[in-house]
């Protein structure tokens, strides 16, 4: 390989690692990096969770092609955090009402599969985090409070009490600064996390009071006897995991400079941080978990490929963008696109591929050898779910041999395309009746075709297509083309007729043009 500056490259995931290498290298007898990523586990998995876990990889596989350090990649789940709100996709939502506020790691799971309800949550993610191959080290908050691995810094926020609060209260409504606390004590009684003002008793070995019943509770800080408020916990890991690099999503850039002022009073520690546009769904707002608006990972992975998923999470993470079902043609034919490209780049421009980023450097040898857009008109214009139907036109369509790589990815998108015409074309498909001047032509451009020799290419049909709509339509050629779209496939375009006819064959051809004057 040449030796390559990789200050000209343009791929966001390298000029967030070349930053990165700029802070660590600054560090005296620094050798290992630490990436954070951080989720919620009171629901399903949200796709932003994977988007951001998709992401940060990317960068610090940078990182190790532009740098000697060794990277470690945690995935840490805040599961000892409270359960505010049932969420709507769980299968038992009435049996969580009592679990309200209570930690979401010590809440039962009622599909009986799983340890607890954050350890089904943490599960469903974990699964989608191997199905991509993700090197990842999974943490649970409810673990490293418990076995006493925060307790260092837990004494050192103790310690520093009045002055996270200063910084904190000011950003509070007056209502909240009255009952807040960086500690929230977990009631021994009730098992709830509990929101109260607290009173502490004794800096030096961690104990705390809160009032109960009229009296005082005393407890520790320390061993898994109090979670802290988010933005002190997010601040507190910061120090405990020594974490180097973490992103976050726009709407938490002040949690983010409020958690950095708060880390002045741990031990000072503020990972590098790179903010992201949230996404958007299709009515344009922002896409929400307890909403249950825009497009789950599992949705369009039933529609569309892992790695148009990625490509579409690769792409501009600085703008909003519209999560929806009609991004999945385009990114899977992008995706085939990029693929075609860096066969041919070299390995400067490979650098500069998405692809090179989604397949963590390994770019595989094959693809699905048709667009994604081109196969579901076929799917549409032959009016199939017959997988080995849409193949053979396949097969007619590239005119060349497929390898048998090739074939299986092609298998692949064939019952993706499928799936996705079932769902969102089949519903719509509304032809219409031709009129008078329409029937006139189609019938002309039946009995021209019935004329044909049997060996028939492309240009031929669209030779005569092309003529007859010059003779009948001369003002307006344009609207014989929609016009045929409309009424063979009741869309507004679709696929090069010549092409089409000659895929189809002569016979169904002119089946299909009988049908729609008949």
């Amino acid at each position: 390989m040449t030796e390559i500056n990789f200050k000209k490259i343009k791929a966001w995931p390298f000029q967030e690692a070349l930053k990165l290498k700029n802070r660590i290298s600054k560090m005296n007898n620094k050798k290992n990096v630490t990436f954070e990523t951080g989720y919620g586990p009171s629901g399903d998995p949200h796709i932003g969770t994977f988007a951001e876990v998709l992401r940060t990889n990317m960068v610090r596989n940078c990182l190790k092609q532009i740098s000697n350090f060794s990277t470690n990649l945690i995935t840490f789940s805040d599961d000892l955090d409270a359960l505010r709100k049932v969420p709507d996709d769980y299968p038992f939502p009435e049996k969580l009402e009592k679990y309200i506020n209570c930690p979401l790691s010590m809440i039962p799971d009622f599909t009986g599969k799983y340890n607890s309800y954050a350890d089904r949550n943490n599960n469903i993610l974990k699964d989608f985090l191997n199905n991509f191959g993700f090197e990842y080290n999974f943490i649970s908050s409810t673990g490293f409070y418990k076995k006493g691995k925060f307790d260092k810094q837990l004494l050192i926020i103790l310690k520093n009490y009045d002055k996270i609060m200063n910084v904190i209260l000011p950003t509070l409504r007056k209502e909240r600064r009255e009952s807040y606390s960086p500690f929230l004590p977990i009631c021994k009684q009730s098992k709830k996390v509990l929101q109260v003002p607290i009173k502490i008793i004794d800096k030096q070995n961690g104990i705390i009071a809160y009032k109960k019943n009229n009296h005082y509770e005393e407890t520790l800080v320390t061993g898994g006897n109090c979670k802290l408020q988010w933005k002190v916990d997010w601040a507190m890991r910061w120090s405990a995991l020594d974490v180097d690099y973490e992103m976050n999503g726009k709407d938490l850039i002040p949690s983010y400079e409020l958690s950095s002022k708060i880390s002045n009073f741990i031990e000072n520690k503020v990972p590098v941080n790179m903010s992201y546009e949230l996404f958007l769904d299709n009515k344009g707002e922002k896409i929400s978990k307890s909403k249950g608006n825009g497009l789950s990972i599992e949705e369009w992975l039933e529609y569309g490929s892992y790695n148009s998923l990625s490509l579409f999470m690769y792409n501009n993470p600085g703008r909003a963008k519209r999560l929806y079902f009609d991004c999945i043609p385009k990114n899977m034919d992008d995706y085939r696109k990029l693929f075609n490209n860096i066969q041919n780049q070299d390995d400067i421009k490979k650098l500069d591929n998405p692809l090179w980023h989604i397949h963590q450097k390994k770019i595989p040898s094959h693809t699905y050898p048709i667009d994604f857009t081109n196969l579901l008109n076929l799917v549409t214009a032959l009016n199939t779910t017959n997988a080995s139907t849409i193949k053979d036109f396949v097969r007619i369509y590239l005119k060349e041999s497929i390898s048998i790589a090739a074939e299986k990815e092609l298998d692949n998108v064939i019952l993706l395309s499928i799936q996705y015409y079932k769902k969102f074309i089949l519903p719509n498909i509304n032809k219409r009746k031709p009129n008078k001047d329409e029937s006139k032509a189609i019938k002309k451009l039946v009995s021209e075709i019935k004329n044909l020799q049997d060996h028939i290419n492309a240009e031929d049909y669209q030779n005569i297509i092309y003529r007859i709509g010059k003779e009948i339509f001369p003002d307006d050629l344009r609207r014989w083309f929609i016009s045929l779209y409309q009424i063979l496939f009741g869309s507004d375009s679709g696929p090069r007729l010549g092409s089409f006819f000659y895929v189809y064959g002569k016979k169904n051809v002119l089946s299909l043009l009988e049908r729609s004057i008949s």
